[in-house]
C-alpha cells in the first residue's frame, strides 16, 4: 500500500487533464447539476400526480432533454450552402468588375459600359414612350404604348420596392448617379436595368413583328445591358439574373392587366 500511493500520486501528476488549465473540464456544471436535479425531483413529484391526466405527447416532451443538452456545434446545411453561394457570387462579382473605376482593368471603357447602361435606364424610355405616344395616330400603336407605359411605371415601383426592402449594397462602393436617384434605383438588389431590360424586349418580341436579327439583337441587347451594371461594380451576378427573372414576371402581369383600346382612349382624352 505505501508504495502504491507514490505511483498514483505520480500518475495523477502526469495525467493532462489534472492540469490547471484543464480542470474545469473534469468539473461539472453546478448550475446545470442544480436545474437538473431540481427538475427531476419536479418531474418525480409531478409524476405519479400528474400522470393519469398527461397525454403521451406530454410525456414525450417532458422526457426530452433541456436546452442546454442540446449543442448544435455545426449550422445547418442550408445556411452552408446559402453562405458558400453567397461567398462565390461576391468574389466573381468583383472579378467581373472589370469597369468599377479608373484604375481597374478595364478602367478606359467605363464610359461606354455606361453609356450602354443608360440605354436601358428608365427615364430615357418612359421619356420616349411618352414622345412616340404624342406623335401616334393608330389606335393599335396607341394601345401598345399606353401598356408600354404602364409596364415602365410598374418597373420603376416594383424594383423601388425590392431594393427597399432587401438593402443590398453592390460589390463596390460606387455612388447611384443622378438617374438612378430619380427613379430610386439606390440599392443592388434587384437590378433595375436587368428587370427593365428583360421586360422591354419581351414586350417587344411579343407585340412587334421583328425580323430574325432584330429579335437576336433584342435579345443580345438585354442581356449586354444587364450585365454591364456587373462590370461597373454597381451589382452582383444574382442582382442581375434575379432582375431578369421580375422583368418577365412583369411582363406576365403587364399582359395580364392589359388596358384595351377603349381604355387607352379614355386616359389620352384626359390627359
Amino acid at each position: 500500500m505505501p508504495a502504491s500511493q507514490p505511483r498514483s500520486r505520480a500518475r495523477d501528476r502526469n495525467n493532462v487533464l489534472n492540469r490547471a488549465e484543464f480542470l474545469s473540464l473534469n468539473q461539472p456544471l453546478k448550475g446545470n447539476q442544480e436545474g437538473r436535479s431540481s427538475g427531476r425531483k419536479q418531474s418525480g413529484q409531478a409524476g405519479p400526480a400528474g400522470a393519469p391526466n398527461s397525454s403521451p405527447k406530454e410525456r414525450r416532451q417532458s422526457q426530452q432533454l433541456p436546452e442546454e443538452d442540446c449543442m448544435q456545434l455545426n449550422p445547418s446545411f442550408k445556411g452552408i450552402a446559402f453562405n458558400s453561394l453567397l461567398a462565390i457570387d461576391i468574389c466573381m462579382s468583383k472579378r467581373l468588375g472589370v469597369c468599377a473605376n479608373r484604375a481597374s482593368s478595364w478602367g478606359g471603357a467605363r464610359s461606354m459600359i455606361n453609356l450602354l447602361g443608360i440605354t436601358g435606364h428608365g427615364i430615357p424610355w418612359i421619356a420616349g414612350t411618352l414622345i412616340c405616344l404624342v406623335k401616334s395616330s393608330t389606335l393599335a400603336g396607341q394601345e401598345g404604348l399606353m401598356n408600354l407605359l404602364l409596364a415602365l411605371l410598374l418597373d420603376i415601383m416594383i424594383v423601388a420596392g425590392l431594393q427597399k426592402l432587401a438593402k443590398r449594397k453592390g460589390p463596390y462602393d460606387i455612388s447611384p448617379g443622378l438617374l438612378d436617384y430619380l427613379t430610386m434605383d439606390t440599392y443592388a438588389f434587384p437590378a433595375g436595368h436587368a428587370s427593365r431590360a428583360a421586360m422591354i424586349s419581351k414586350f417587344f418580341l411579343n407585340h412587334l413583328v421583328l425580323a430574325i436579327p432584330l429579335r437576336i439583337l433584342l435579345v443580345i441587347w438585354a442581356l449586354c445591358v444587364g450585365f454591364s451594371r456587373v462590370m461597373i461594380g454597381r451589382h452582383h451576378i444574382t442582382d442581375v439574373l434575379s432582375g431578369f427573372v421580375f422583368g418577365y414576371l412583369q411582363f406576365r402581369l403587364v399582359e395580364l392587366i392589359w388596358m384595351s383600346s377603349n381604355t387607352c382612349q379614355m386616359l389620352i382624352s384626359i390627359w
